[in-house]
């Protein structure tokens, strides 16, 4: 997948409001996200983070202000960047129906991947066979989340959109979730994810954004 922008700026907010159903859900947020960037979004549930990252994904109108993803205006084209970003909600986006290796299949065919990066990708996630052959709907929380994420993998994605992808994993699992992001990102993949969760012993801790009120309240550097 070839690259969509021309310069080193992933993500450009510059005062962008979203209203939805009438409500300012982000009321003037302001933010500039380098490629390669590990980014996390806290705040109080209500404060605009998953608006924030479905405005980046192209699935929200900006209503005013401006936006841009990889060097297109969203207010003008929100659908060209949508095949460059992979997004994972609260719902995990599976099939019930399919089991957990058919879901991850699913994935890589649509986006040309190989046999093998579905097999590196249910091994990073710690999916057994037992689980990788089970249907979804049959999985636990945790096992659907690893599966949304080994889809999510498999993608490749540019922008890596995560609504609280730690959310269900065991303490294993959330360490490995840590060093997948930190590995796309050296590989040249923006990563933005929200999170409630306090910083664990020896993690690094990324750049972090505190949203309040639709607005980037604070923006503290990463440290190692």
């Amino acid at each position: 997948m070839q690259p969509v922008t021309t310069n080193d700026t992933a993500i450009r907010l510059n005062d962008a409001v979203v209203a939805l159903g009438g409500f300012p859900a982000l009321a003037g947020a302001s933010v500039s996200v380098g490629r390669g960037e590990l980014v996390a979004l806290r705040g109080a549930n209500g404060t605009g983070k998953s608006t924030l990252l479905r405005l980046c994904a192209g699935l929200v109108p900006l209503t005013r202000g401006s936006a841009q993803v990889f060097d297109v205006n969203l207010a003008d084209d929100r659908a060209s960047v949508r095949r460059h970003v992979g997004l994972l909600g609260h719902r995990n986006g599976l099939y019930d129906e399919l089991t957990s290796r058919e879901n991850v299949e699913f994935t890589a065919r649509l986006v040309g991947a190989h046999t093998r990066d579905v097999e590196d990708a249910l091994a990073r996630l710690r999916i057994d066979s037992r689980v990788a052959s089970t249907r979804t709907r049959a999985l636990s929380a945790g096992q659907r989340r690893r599966t949304a994420l080994a889809s999510l993998v498999v993608r490749r994605a540019q922008l890596w959109l995560l609504d609280e992808p730690h959310a269900g994993l065991d303490a294993a699992a959330r360490d490995e979730l840590d060093v997948i992001l930190l590995e796309a990102t050296s590989s040249g993949a923006t990563v933005l994810y929200t999170t409630h969760e306090t910083d664990r012993p020896g993690r690094a801790v990324p750049r972090t954004l505190l949203l309040a009120g639709g607005v980037v309240a604070s923006d503290s550097p990463r440290q190692s």
